[in-house]
């Protein structure tokens, strides 16, 4: 894939964990019992995450990571679908025919 392409995708992904209305958000069924408190710390870490290295992010999509929370690893990552949400996207780097998915969960759910 082409850097403009990979740019591109990376600041979209970045736009999405900063604004996750733009897309879908899939708790799993542990993150989904935490207290609403406990949710939303998770998601402004996620909203802030910077810590991306070539063993988190080898593609410089940005869409992985981990981080902790009271103790628990969690991950999440972001995925690509086309505008019904029934195919991977064509092209994660055009808006116009790519949904973004987060998934987020505790490390011992994956």
């Amino acid at each position: 894939m082409n850097k403009n392409k990979i740019f591109e995708i990376a600041r979209l992904n970045d736009e999405f964990r900063r604004d996750l209305n733009q897309g879908k958000v899939i708790l799993s069924p542990k993150i989904g019992i935490e207290s609403a408190k406990d949710i939303t710390n998770i998601l402004n870490l996620i909203k802030n995450y910077k810590n991306f290295n070539h063993y988190n992010d080898p593609y410089k999509e940005r869409d992985f990571g981990s981080l902790s929370y009271n103790g628990n690893k969690i991950y999440w990552k972001i995925d690509y679908y086309d505008e019904f949400f029934e195919y991977h996207s064509k092209n994660p780097s055009n808006p116009n025919i790519t949904n973004r998915i987060i998934t987020i969960m505790f490390a011992d759910e994956y």
